[in-house]
């Protein structure tokens, strides 16, 4: 039953991915095709071709995706979804100027929220799940290397109802008990976002391209670090606060995974990412703060285009 189960969720994701991956599509193919059209369709009427003197020596071409000159670099952008699963995570709670309590739950568990059956066909709500967007510079260098700068809109969602264990002290009351955390004691969500913000170094690997090149598959590797910047919702004792965006800490991690280049501008990953976050200074609700830190696996999809500078 729990494989039955998980290959439901994970069709329901898929599912709901390639609709939304349907009008992305649709806002690429209209980019691909500007950048495609020949230089006759632009040129001026009455123009005349200049035939290439037969001793003109070509600029050399990167063995790469774009195909650009040697010495030039590719800029690209990418947006995409995820998919996440959390470890368990220990979580402190203190407020000693609002309210009066300094506490930890021990193991907590949470899930993610994807959301991407609220895009539908409504490009407006692109923004609404968990997306990504990418924008990375390739050096075309003999390595294949480059940089890229990296945000992951990924939904941390403590899970309701569970028995937990609470260490500590509540209004002058020490506690050290198990403990059902039912919504009137605690919710704790970083629903607008636990996202990351992150530098990535990568590196790639053609492995198969076409004999026209205009189709290459790869291998694409990425390591990098950065901030975590959360939105978090709380509520302790029925009091809630949706609070503001907050620089709360720090991730790690690693994304393995392949790339598809077609036609020299358009390209689509999948892959998985590992990431470590810590999360030292959460915003609670009053003057409280909360901390916590957790490993997370990410399944990512993406599309996006490139040019060559």
């Amino acid at each position: 039953m729990l494989t039955c189960s998980l290959f439901a969720r994970v069709g329901q994701f898929l599912s709901s991915y390639f609709m939304l991956v349907h009008q992305l599509v649709r806002i690429l193919l209209i980019l691909l095709l500007l950048s495609l059209l020949p230089p006759q369709m632009l040129a001026q009427e009455g123009s005349q071709d200049h035939p290439i003197p037969p001793d003109t020596t070509l600029p050399a071409r990167c063995d790469c995706p774009s195909q650009a000159e040697q010495g030039s670099g590719t800029l690209s952008f990418a947006w995409g979804y995820n998919k996440s699963w959390f470890s368990r995570s220990t979580i402190h709670f203190s407020d000693h100027t609002t309210d009066d309590y300094d506490f930890t739950l021990y193991n907590l568990e949470a899930h993610d929220r994807p959301g991407l059956e609220i895009v539908g066909t409504n490009l407006s709500n692109l923004s609404v799940p968990q997306y990504v967007y990418r924008l990375a510079y390739f050096f075309n260098d003999s390595n294949d290397l480059g940089i890229e700068i990296c945000f992951d809109h990924v939904k941390y969602v403590m899970t309701q109802n569970q028995t937990a264990r609470i260490e500590g002290q509540i209004r002058g009351q020490a506690v050290s008990t198990d403990t059902v955390v039912s919504s009137q004691f605690l919710r704790f969500e970083h629903t607008n976002g636990a996202n990351f913000w992150m530098v990535n170094f990568l590196k790639r690997q053609n492995l198969l391209k076409s004999g026209n090149r205009l189709h290459w598959l790869g291998l694409l590797g990425k390591i990098g670090a950065g901030v975590v910047i959360p939105k978090s919702d709380v509520a302790i004792f029925n009091v809630e606060t949706d609070n503001r965006y907050h620089i709360a800490g720090y991730v790690l991690g690693i994304d393995v995974g392949l790339r598809y280049d077609f036609l020299k501008y358009g390209f689509a990953e999948a892959s998985l990412k590992g990431a470590y976050a810590d999360y030292s200074d959460v915003l609670t609700v009053g003057e409280g703060r909360a901390s916590h830190s957790f490993f997370t696996l990410e399944a990512i999809m993406s599309l996006g285009f490139q040019v060559n500078l």
